[in-house]
């Protein structure tokens, strides 16, 4: 027996599809996730300082507003209880599977059925909802002698508690957005810190406050206030787009305020030099904090921004030849995004990999479906992740297209997939944009696959992705008959 719908991944968006799913009438749905309990990236990344650069009423389900948020801006352990609860309350537990690891996904043209394999066995499908996430797979730089180092050594997504930091030597490799959360957490504790940086990043002062009582009191008594204030914040993100994508040169005022933030926290003119970046603003991540420069400007913390050639059993090896030894090593090197080897266990019926997607080799369209890989669907696909704005917002988006998609499918026992040339023709006008934006401006970035393609930006408002999958449109999709083995 084949189950109606399987989703993988119980993160954001595999908890939106469950509960999409059931209400458009989709009974036979179950949710694998390799974990104990459902989160993703909130479940997951536990290192001190963790939090959302996106604004709470913003970041989280439009279905499932959450009254109780303490923080504007919330910080990891709070968005995983909201999670849980969200399971909770529209009553998702049963169709969990917690502790299935997927291993292969693999459409078989006999059946018309997705085989889902893993150490739990087989369940076959007749529509597959990928909900794996981007930020899944943790990323180690290729340094050489990564395994010579005698101490503990961990990714910030793989934090461990059991690991004493306070008095010992502590190097922090990166200097992303979780390197601008941690350095402060670390640099309070630790004996000494050395933090070593490839490229400086551009970092805001950040806005998050606390949450007064009287508000959330309101929000509990007056949804449509929490609403209101949600449509306020979600307003004044898709402003940046008019900087990210139409006119670069806009985003001057925002540099300048980056230099005086910079300027106001950090007096050594030398530090300083060393932390201003190169590029437009835009082009990496912009980072928000009010502490990561000053506490790298504390007396027990060092910048490096000399190359590291090699890590040896006592430190890091930089390409000044000095040895910084240390006791402890962080990697804040960020996620496999681009190649992110869950989605290279994909498979059509000819073996060729979904990895492609990721790679820029294999058109997609709306970034959630693809030609040759019938009823299959990817939350979080190609080109549908943000600059500035709330991924949960696009995932949601993507369910209505999904959800119109699998109730065609199982009620006419029919095989959808996107036809070669819309998927061409969406994915086209993608890469023609690209390149004009502050994404194409020059610097190097985990948006661009190892050729330079932006396969992980979406470069426009983000209620005009709304908007283009809005519904299942028969038009730009091939619907055949399934094998009446079903």
């Amino acid at each position: 027996m084949a189950h109606d719908v399987v989703v993988i991944g119980a993160g954001f968006g595999g908890l939106a599809a469950a509960v999409a799913l059931r209400r458009a009438g989709v009974s036979d749905v179950v949710v694998l996730d390799r974990a104990a309990e459902v989160g993703g990236t909130w479940r997951d990344n536990t290192y001190p300082g963790c939090r959302c650069d996106v604004g709470s009423n913003l970041y989280s389900l439009s279905f499932a507003p959450n009254p109780e948020w303490s923080n504007t801006y919330s910080y990891q352990p709070e968005i995983q209880r909201y999670l849980v609860d969200v399971v909770e309350r529209y009553h998702v537990r049963p169709l969990l599977r917690l502790g299935h690891e997927v291993t292969r996904v693999a459409f078989e043209r006999t059946s018309g059925l997705w085989h889902v394999e893993g150490p739990f066995g087989v369940r076959r499908a007749r529509c597959v909802v990928l909900a794996t996430g981007s930020l899944s797979e943790p990323r180690l730089p290729a340094i050489p002698g990564i395994e010579a180092f005698a101490g503990p050594s961990m990714h910030t997504a793989r934090w461990d508690d059991t690991v004493e930091l306070a008095g010992r030597r502590v190097a922090v490799v990166g200097t992303g957005a979780s390197a601008v959360q941690v350095v402060p957490e670390v640099a309070a504790v630790a004996g000494e810190l050395t933090v070593f940086q490839r490229t400086a990043p551009w970092v805001l002062p950040h806005g998050g406050r606390a949450v007064p009582a009287r508000t959330r009191a309101l929000y509990r008594r007056l949804p449509p206030l929490q609403r209101l204030a949600r449509l306020g914040h979600y307003l004044q993100r898709e402003l940046l787009v008019l900087g990210f994508v139409k006119d670069p040169a806009r985003l001057t005022r925002g540099e300048a305020m980056a230099r005086a933030n910079l300027r106001a926290q950090v007096n050594d003119p030398d530090l300083r030099a060393r932390l201003t970046p190169d590029y437009r603003l835009g082009c990496k991540r912009v980072l928000l904090s009010n502490d990561y420069y000053p506490a790298l400007a504390r007396a027990n913390v060092e910048l490096v921004t000399d190359a590291i050639e090699r890590l040896e059993p006592t430190g890091v090896r930089t390409s000044d030849r000095k040895l910084h030894e240390v006791d402890v090593v962080v990697w804040a090197t960020g996620f496999r995004v681009t190649d992110n080897p869950v989605v290279a266990r994909v498979a059509d019926a000819d073996g060729r990999s979904l990895a492609e997607a990721l790679a820029g080799r294999l058109d997609h369209y709306r970034g959630t479906t693809f030609p040759g890989f019938p009823n299959l669907f990817m939350l979080g696909g190609p080109n549908t992740g943000l600059g500035h704005s709330s991924v949960v917002f696009m995932m949601e988006s993507q369910l209505r297209y999904v959800t119109g998609a699998v109730e065609r499918a199982l009620a006419e026992h029919a095989l959808i997939e996107p036809t070669a040339e819309a998927a061409r023709a969406w994915t086209g006008r993608l890469r023609d944009r690209l390149p004009a934006t502050v994404w194409g401006t020059g610097c190097a970035s985990w948006y661009l696959t190892e050729t330079g393609v932006n396969t992980t930006i979406w470069p426009d408002f983000t209620f005009t992705f709304r908007h283009a999958t809005r519904r299942f449109d028969a038009r730009d999709h091939r619907v055949a008959a399934a094998p009446a083995t079903l």
